[in-house]
């Protein structure tokens, strides 16, 4: 009797109740380890996400650099 015929035998012995958790547990352990797609991942392109440029109507930002130094100061000062 070959391993899988033993495992096989095992499992119709069980409950049904158990049965059907095993089966369960095999359709867990196929979704969890399926191959992984050959398609490639597309890069994020950050500028078409909505965040970029929320600020941009914001006075303050149109010299970012003096802005974050005027912040720094005045937080660490």
């Amino acid at each position: 009797m070959t391993a899988l015929d033993q495992i096989q035998q095992n499992i119709q012995e069980l409950p049904e109740e158990a049965q059907q958790l095993i089966l369960d547990f095999v359709s867990f352990l196929k979704q969890r380890y399926q191959p992984q797609s050959n398609k490639p991942h597309q890069p994020i392109s950050f500028a078409d996400q909505p965040f970029v440029g929320m600020w941009s109507d914001v006075p303050e930002m149109q010299d970012s650099a003096a802005w974050v130094r005027q912040t720094r100061q005045q937080q660490f000062s």
